[in-house]
């Protein structure tokens, strides 16, 4: 079962929420806004990819 692990919205767009999902052996980042960051295999990169995501 994947895991989902969530980041809080950007302060000032609603429209965005980002959270990391893990596949296999993989973890990525995903937003409500249908961007999608690249598969890590560590989870920290994929939060600060969801991190940049949010902060622009």
């Amino acid at each position: 079962m994947a895991q989902q692990d969530n980041t809080p919205s950007a302060p000032d767009g609603p429209a965005h929420h980002a959270q990391t999902v893990e596949q296999g052996r993989f973890c990525l980042a995903r937003c409500t806004c249908g961007w999608r960051g690249p598969a890590r295999r560590a989870r920290s990169q994929a939060r600060a990819d969801a991190d940049g995501h949010l902060r622009g």
